[in-house]
């Protein structure tokens, strides 16, 4: 089940990425999106808020259905998760774009840059994971 899950999350986010660029000529780069709602006015606001509360909404959606919350069952407390998402945040911004739009939306366009950014932030994530667990587990 989890396969089928996996696969067609995956699909839906190719989907919503290419249907953003066919529709709307952007890339869907979600940190962009994000900045650009604090920032922007008038119709480039609407859209990008649009979009923002469409990823609330298909969250809601999947909590609602049969795939568990990503936070249930989270054993960090709320300051670390709100903690990580800033960093995550700054991160972004420090590399010029985020999972989405370096990971999904670049590398479809064979984009050397958004290569080279994919393969620096998996290395970071997974050292930081790798040195931090033990840490915030308790050796487990």
């Amino acid at each position: 089940m989890n396969l089928w899950m996996s696969f067609f999350g995956g699909t839906l986010i190719g989907l919503a990425a290419l249907s953003m660029y066919a529709l709307n000529g952007r890339i869907a780069g979600i940190s962009g999106i994000l900045g650009g709602a604090f920032w922007e006015r008038g119709m480039e606001r609407r859209w990008r808020l649009a979009f923002l509360l469409s990823l609330i909404a298909g969250g809601w959606i999947a909590r609602g259905g049969a795939m568990p919350s990503p936070w249930h069952g989270a054993s960090s407390g709320t300051a670390l998760l709100i903690a990580s998402g800033l960093l995550v945040g700054f991160g972004t911004r420090i590399g010029n774009g985020c999972t989405s739009g370096h990971g999904v939306c670049g590398l479809a366009r064979q984009s050397p840059r958004s290569l080279a950014s994919v393969l620096v932030f998996m290395a970071i994530g997974m050292a930081t994971a790798t040195l931090l667990r033990p840490l915030l587990t308790g050796g487990h």
